[in-house]
């Protein structure tokens, strides 16, 4: 299973910076990240080359924060395929928490980022992979 990195700060200028400056210090690659609007707080999802010494990293500087285990796919960029994918998890009554994900148009490829129920993520592993959606770690 592919690791998220959940940190938690303060919704004010300049946290992004210190945040990425602490993972940038301690020569961590940043391959994918979202930020969510909570109001006076925000919530930064990463995917790092290093998820253990991010987490402590940021950890030892303060921050909050937190690791999950998520489902990372690569589907082809064709039309329907999140149709498709959304379908497959549907039948097999497997809910998705929160997405994200994007297409490398040069590739032609997907890279779509799935939080499941803990439960269900080995199950979704097994069935995406038979159904041909191709699973990262």
């Amino acid at each position: 299973m592919a690791k998220q990195l959940n940190v938690f700060i303060e919704n004010k200028p300049g946290r992004l910076k210190a945040v990425t400056g602490v993972l940038s210090d301690a020569k961590i690659n940043i391959n994918a990240f979202t930020i969510q609007d909570r109001g006076d707080f925000g919530l930064i999802k990463f995917i790092v080359s290093d998820p253990e010494k991010a987490y402590l990293s940021l950890a030892d500087k303060g921050y909050a924060c937190a690791m999950k285990d998520i489902l990372v796919i690569s589907p082809k960029d064709k039309i329907g395929n999140l149709c498709r994918l959304s379908e497959i998890l549907l039948k097999n009554k497997i809910n998705i928490a929160d997405s994200y994900g994007f297409v490398i148009e040069s590739e032609k490829k997907g890279i779509c980022y799935l939080e499941l129920n803990a439960d269900d993520l080995k199950k979704a592993k097994r069935i995406l992979d038979k159904e041909g959606f191709k699973v990262l770690d």
